[in-house]
C-alpha cells in the first residue's frame, strides 16, 4: 500500500502520532491506565505557499517537529513527577492559564538551547577535531570526509551511551512500537497487537534516517563549499544546517513514497542506524501505540481506499492494454499479417518435406520388396532346374540299366 502520511515519535512511557494537522499522545500512567490526549497543530505550510516550496517546507517541518516533540515529551513526563511537584502544579494551574505566553517562551528557549548544544557537539566540535589533521592532510575533500566521519562517530557514541539509561531504553522500545504500528497500517493489515508484533521496527521516514541523511549531505556540501577564513568556515556550517535539513527532508519524503531499488540502497544506512534507536516493544507498549494512532487516523477507511485504488489502477491498466490492442497501426497490422503468412509458409514447406520423405521411404520399401521377389523367383527357378536335372539323371540311369540287361 502507499504511504499513510502518519508520523510520530516516542515519548516518556508513550507514543505521539501525527496525521496532517492533528496529533495524539497516548501515555501509560503509573497505575497502568492508558490516557490519550488529542491536539491541533496547523502547519505553516498550510498558511502560505512560500512555506510549501521544496527545501523550505523541510526546514519548517523540522522546526515544527521539534516544537511538538518537546511539548508532547513534557506532557508525558508530567505523569511521572513526584507527588509534591504535582500538588504544586495543581496550586499553580490558574497561574499557568493566565501566563500561557510564558510557557511558550520557555519552550522556545529550551528548543534554542537544544539546537545550540547540538550545533556545538555535532557541527563545531567535529570541525575542530578534523582540523587537528590539517597539517598532515592537505586535501579539503579528505578533511571534509574525516569531519563527517567524526560526526557519525560522535552521534553513534552519544546514542549508545544514552541507551544504557533505563528511561531512554524504554523510550527506544516505544519508538519501535511506533514504527511497527505504522508499518502494520501501511502493509494493509488489521491493527491488532499480534499483527503489529510481526512488523519491522524500522521505517524509512524515521527521524534517525533523517539525521543520517543530514550528516551524509553535510559531508558532500562541505567538500565543495570552502572559505579561507576559519570563522567563515564555521559560520557556513551553521548557516547551511537548515538548507541541508531541508534537502534531507525532501529525500526522506521521496523515500517514504518510493519502491525503487536505488532509494532502498540509499536508505539502508539510515535503516541500519535505527538498530540503535529502536528496540523490540512488549505488548503493553504496542497497545499504547495503537491507542495513539486510532485517535487521529481511521485505518479501516484507509484500507478501503487503498484496496479501491488498487482495483481502479488494475482496471485502468487492463483497459489501457485492451485499448492499445485495438488501436494497432496499419504497419503493425501489416507486420502481423506478414508474420502469419511466413509461419503458414513454413508449416506448408514442412508438410511438403514430410510427404516427400514418406514417398522416398515407400519407394525404397518397394525397391527392397521387388529385389526380394526377384531373388525368390531366381531361387525357385534354380530349384526347378535342379529337380529337372535330377530327373534326367535318373532316366538316363534307367536307360543304361536296361541296355546292359538286354546285352
Amino acid at each position: 500500500m502507499k504511504s499513510s502520511g502518519i508520523g510520530g515519535q516516542a515519548v516518556l512511557e508513550g507514543v505521539m502520532m501525527k496525521n496532517k494537522s492533528e496529533y495524539a499522545v497516548a501515555v501509560r500512567k503509573p497505575d497502568g491506565e492508558i490516557t490519550v490526549t488529542r491536539g491541533k497543530c496547523k502547519s505553516l505550510t498550510e498558511r502560505s505557499l512560500f512555506f510549501r516550496l521544496p527545501v523550505i517546507r523541510g526546514v519548517v517541518a523540522f522546526i515544527e517537529s521539534l516544537v511538538i516533540g518537546l511539548r508532547t515529551m513534557t506532557y508525558s513526563a508530567s505523569f511521572y513527577e513526584e507527588e509534591e511537584e504535582k500538588e504544586q502544579e495543581k496550586k499553580k494551574e490558574d497561574e499557568k492559564e493566565e501566563k500561557g505566553w510564558k510557557e511558550t517562551a520557555e519552550t522556545a528557549v529550551t528548543i534554542l538551547l537544544s539546537v545550540v548544544i547540538a550545533m556545538l557537539a555535532f557541527v563545531i566540535l567535529p570541525y575542530f577535531l578534523s582540523q587537528l589533521l590539517s597539517s598532515r592532510i592537505e586535501s579539503r575533500m579528505a578533511l571534509a570526509a574525516i569531519e563527517g566521519g567524526i560526526r557519525v562517530l560522535l552521534f553513534v557514541g552519544y546514542v549508545i551511551a544514552i541507551s544504557f539509561m533505563n528511561d531512554i531504553r524504554r523510550t527506544f522500545m516505544y519508538h519501535g512500537a511506533e514504527h511497527k504500528t505504522i508499518n502494520c497500517i501501511e502493509n494493509g493489515l488489521d491493527l491488532t497487537v499480534e499483527n503489529v508484533k510481526r512488523q519491522s521496527k524500522h521505517h524509512r521516514r524515521c527521524g534517525t534516517s533523517f539525521l543520517f541523511i543530514v550528516i551524509f549531505l553535510s559531508i558532500i556540501f562541505f567538500m565543495f563549499i570552502h572559505f579561507d577564513n576559519m570563522w567563515l568556515r564555521i559560520l557556513s556550517r551553521v548557516v547551511l544546517v537548515p538548507v541541508i535539513a531541508g534537502v534531507s527532508y525532501e529525500f526522506i519524503y521521496f523515500a517514504g513514497n518510493s519502491d525503487s531499488k536505488a532509494v532502498e540502497v540509499l536508505s539502508k544506512p539510515g535503516m541500519l542506524l535505527q538498530m540503535l534507536t529502536t528496540k523490540e516493544p512488549d505488548n503493553k507498549m504496542i497497545e499504547v501505540a495503537i491507542a495513539s494512532v486510532e485517535e487521529i487516523f481511521d485505518w479501516r477507511e484507509y484500507q478501503r481506499r487503498c484496496i479501491a485504488a488498487e482495483k481502479s489502477k488494475a482496471k485502468l491498466e487492463k483497459n489501457k492494454q485492451a485499448a492499445a490492442g485495438k488501436k494497432k497501426s496499419r504497419s503493425e497490422i501489416a507486420e502481423e499479417i506478414r508474420r502469419r503468412e511466413e509461419e503458414n509458409a513454413k508449416r506448408a514447406n514442412e508438410r511438403a518435406r514430410r510427404m516427400m520423405e514418406q514417398e522416398r521411404r515407400e519407394a525404397e520399401l518397394e525397391k527392397v520388396a521387388s529385389e526380394a521377389a526377384k531373388r525368390k523367383s531366381r531361387r525357385e527357378a534354380m530349384q526347378r532346374a535342379q529337380e529337372e536335372e535330377s530327373d534326367e539323371d535318373a532316366l538316363s540311369g534307367l536307360d543304361h540299366y536296361f541296355d546292359k540287361k538286354e546285352e
